[in-house]
């Protein structure tokens, strides 16, 4: 099976309808936001707004910024300039209480960064106990809880080497929403999976974006962001150069940068 076709299986099926309260979510607010690696200005002035229960998705080019752009939304990065807010908190005030905001972020990467030493029950449980201060029993039920939510409760004692990495991805998207968070953030959470696997972990992100989960999703699946987004960004050179519906900015483009960007990706192999 291909990529694009495993990417189709998993976006398939009946429209989608948020379940309201299934997630307690919370909106974002970007404004003027800059970041430079020394003399790399990486982020232009970024001005973006995520509210709560929406699913945006952030495509582009490698280098356009879209990865650094999730990472000072959990102050992973620090901005040069601009605000963030998130919920109830301003990411970039002086005096933000990280871990408090932090605690309403889930965020999912590229790699899985589970614990090998770990089952998974318990690379589900470990934050949660420690941060948190759940006792092992509520701790575990959570965990299960939204190991069944991702399909795989029935794997609760395995350690993750003895997993794939689509159910590795799986695992550490359970084990982020343990944390009850109010917002999810993807950075390219199927670009290190074999393609047999990727509808697997879209699936599960699917499942959360119709329960109501505020998202921002960097991929490179058009396929899942045609389906799932309710709103798709277009980045290039640290800009956001067009932004809509995923059925205006993927099926008909405006900005000749994102028509050649979706050109490439759709129809490798068009001259």
């Amino acid at each position: 099976m291909s990529q694009n076709q495993a990417t189709d299986d998993a976006t398939q099926g009946a429209d989608r309808a948020p379940s309201a309260g299934a997630y307690s979510a919370a909106g974002v607010t970007i404004s003027g936001l800059h970041k430079s690696f020394g003399d790399n200005e990486v982020l232009k002035g970024i001005d973006m707004e995520v509210a709560p229960g929406e699913v945006v998705c952030l495509i582009g080019a490698s280098g356009s910024g879209k990865s650094t752009l999730l990472r000072c939304v959990n102050r992973l990065e620090n901005p040069n300039a601009g605000t963030i807010t998130v919920g109830e908190h301003e990411a970039t005030h002086p005096d933000v209480n990280l871990d408090a905001m932090r605690r309403q972020i889930g965020m999912v990467f590229q790699q899985f960064n589970l614990f090998p030493h770990l089952s998974v029950l318990e690379n589900c449980t470990i934050t949660p106990r420690r941060v948190l201060g759940q006792s092992k029993a509520e701790s575990e039920a959570e965990a299960m809880a939204q190991l069944d939510t991702v399909g795989l409760k029935h794997l609760s004692d395995r350690r993750p080497d003895q997993l794939s990495g689509g159910q590795q991805q799986r695992v550490a998207i359970a084990r982020a929403l343990t944390m009850k968070p109010q917002l999810m953030l993807f950075d390219e959470p199927t670009s290190a999976l074999d393609p047999e696997t990727v509808g697997d972990v879209l699936a599960s992100m699917r499942k959360l974006a119709e329960a109501g989960m505020t998202m921002l999703v960097v991929t490179h699946e058009m396929g899942f962001a045609r389906e799932v987004a309710d709103r798709v960004v277009f980045m290039d050179q640290g800009l956001v150069v067009e932004e809509g519906p995923a059925t205006d900015v993927i099926g008909n483009p405006q900005q000749p940068r994102t028509q050649d960007f979706l050109r490439r990706v759709l129809n490798p192999l068009a001259e």
